[in-house]
């Protein structure tokens, strides 16, 4: 068994590869549209995984039950917040985009309350969920209070209650080897979205620059197999909670990478942020 440091490691690296998926997303949809680099995503990290389940010679499920239960997950974590955060966006200042975004925490704190003991979080995670949400709206900055469309806010929060919810259904796989949900919700999610490409997108017709084909491969691999795998493991050893944390070291992960790679600064302010988002998530990942 390895320590509570290994899984924190394993958290950080899903907040780096899940928030870097966003920008691979931007570069990727100038010349493949949404729908469709969506769906190919999940063709191609369900190939990558399909390999190496069937290399370790795990055995896929093929109960009925087991396959309603990926395509739910799918629903809920891989197609519909993926389309509602591309459809908030649109009418959404950046700042404020990312704080609704990353609201999953919150929801899962309270959603933790309504399925049972075994789940019910603590007051220490629900003042580091709190502690989180504000780090987060210090480093997005002024610019994020600028308001935008009602209705495309809405849909960026539901974005995070949906995928608090798929926390809570992602628990049911507890005993399976993490590879396995996530082979089954890629899977899934292939399903629902490319006979939807197909309808509304043509890609036959597509001529898709290198830089689209590129990001593609890396969010397909990176950040959609191999973090989808990271996800179903820290459900089972850290919690439902303590997972969405991840949700709050996106934006200072990104933050980070814009100073080192990009020379951008980082105003004081944000530095109270960072300071607070470290410790909501070491209080929503604490074991007594």
């Amino acid at each position: 068994m390895r320590g509570r440091g290994f899984e924190l490691l394993l958290l950080g690296l899903l907040a780096l590869l899940w928030g870097s998926s966003f920008a691979l997303i931007r570069v990727g949809i100038e010349t493949i549209p949404p729908v469709t680099i969506i769906g190919l995503r999940c063709c191609l990290a369900a190939l990558a995984l399909g390999v190496v389940v069937y290399a370790r010679g795990v055995a896929i499920p093929r109960d009925l039950a087991s396959w309603k239960a990926f395509a739910l997950q799918a629903m809920l974590a891989t197609v519909t917040p993926f389309v509602l955060i591309a459809w908030g966006s649109q009418e959404v200042p950046s700042g404020l985009a990312i704080i609704l975004a990353s609201t999953s925490p919150i929801f899962a704190f309270f959603l933790g309350f309504a399925v049972g003991r075994a789940e019910r979080p603590s007051w220490l995670k629900g003042l580091g969920t709190a502690l989180g949400i504000v780090g987060v709206a210090l480093i997005a900055g002024h610019q994020g209070m600028q308001g935008g469309s009602w209705p495309h806010m809405l849909a960026l929060l539901a974005s995070g209650l949906l995928f608090a919810l798929s926390g809570y259904t992602g628990r049911a796989f507890g005993k399976m080897d993490p590879m396995l949900p996530a082979l089954g919700s890629q899977l899934s999610g292939l399903v629902l979205l490319l006979p939807a490409a197909l309808l509304w997108e043509r890609p036959w017709a597509l001529q898709p620059s290198q830089a689209s084909l590129i990001a593609l491969v890396v969010l397909a691999l990176f950040c959609t197999a191999l973090a989808s795998v990271i996800w179903f493991r820290l459900l089972r050893t850290l919690g439902v909670v303590a997972t969405t944390a991840q949700a709050y070291l996106r934006l200072p992960l990104g933050a980070g990478i814009g100073v080192v790679f990009l020379g951008e600064s980082f105003p004081p302010v944000a530095v109270g942020g960072l300071v607070l988002v470290m410790a909501g998530v070491a209080m929503m990942t604490w074991r007594r």
